[in-house]
């Protein structure tokens, strides 16, 4: 974690030529041990936790995006203008409670929304539009049939089958597909600390008390090694990470690299958060939660 301003090198953001005064290790190990402690009791209280490892976050959109390469340039634009047209009826029975179950054996009973609730998730007008129809008009996107399926989507507990509703546009190769689950029964994406920004994206067991820190960083840092803060419920990990003290000018360009921790204890289940925003992460992935702070797919 670094403590002084010029962190907003890594979100590429920083003028060059930023100039401070040296900061002993000390300050860095103080520094550190306060903000996991406000991170890790943050957590604890947070109204996003329990959702998060007991219930079902989504980490993407609830309209599963078709295979572009195989649909004509024509459809994005037309549902990007929400250029729907309804042909078919839909069924008149409300489906019974889904049984959502991942890889590490946990399931969740949830309601699933009737296809009509779906189509209106599916069609609502867009908040933007970069390409808007021709002067004649979008080509109408005529639904002519829709049935159950199913898809895969990550989560906070990782891919997960849902259910789907599937709706056929005519001379259309595939279905557009829409997420069943009520979002009432979802939970959302947690949002960082303010002030904060994520420095370690994602993580990797590499031995029941082992892990492996993605992180990020400024062109002409050097990192002096990975720090942690364990709870029963959490692991509060950080980089130290320093600005070079001779660098007069830097430029703005963030890197990608790979540090080892070790924990007291066996991660176990317990919750891997980034002590800069205070997020959790998720192992082996290029989702950053850091990103998600002004969206919510719930809403999408």
């Amino acid at each position: 974690m670094r403590l002084l301003p010029a962190v907003v090198l890594l979100m590429l953001a920083t003028a060059c030529g930023s100039a401070r005064a040296p900061v002993a290790a000390d300050e860095f190990a103080d520094g550190f041990a306060d903000r996991a402690g406000e991170v890790a009791g943050h957590w604890q209280r947070s109204a996003e936790r329990e959702p998060w490892i007991a219930g079902f976050v989504p980490l993407r959109n609830l309209t599963l995006q078709p295979s572009w390469e195989r649909v004509p340039r024509w459809v994005g634009r037309s549902m990007i203008n929400s250029a729907w047209k309804l042909e078919t009826e839909f069924p008149a029975e409300a489906p019974a409670p889904a049984t959502l179950r991942w890889a590490d054996g946990g399931t969740l009973s949830v309601p699933v929304l009737t296809a009509a609730a779906a189509y209106a998730g599916l069609s609502k007008p867009r908040s933007f539009v970069d390409e808007e129809c021709p002067a004649g008009g979008c080509r109408p996107l005529r639904v002519i049939a829709v049935t159950r399926g199913e898809a895969t989507m990550p989560s906070s507990r990782g891919e997960v089958r849902v259910p789907t509703w599937e709706f056929t546009v005519k001379g259309v190769p595939e279905p557009f597909r829409r997420v069943a689950v009520d979002p009432a029964a979802m939970g959302g994406p947690p949002r960082p600390l303010a002030g904060g920004f994520q420095e370690v994206s994602t993580y990797e067991v590499r031995a029941p008390a082992e892990l492996q820190l993605t992180y990020l960083h400024g062109a002409c840092d050097t990192t002096h090694g990975s720090r942690v803060h364990e709870t029963p419920e959490a692991v509060v990990v950080d980089v130290d990470v320093r600005e070079d003290g001779d660098v007069r000018a830097c430029p703005a360009v963030g890197k990608t690299d790979r540090i080892g921790v070790t924990l007291r204890e066996p991660l176990g289940r317990r919750v891997v958060l980034d002590s800069s925003s205070g997020v959790p992460l998720l192992p082996r992935s290029d989702i950053r939660l850091f990103e998600y702070q002004n969206y919510d797919p719930r809403r999408s």
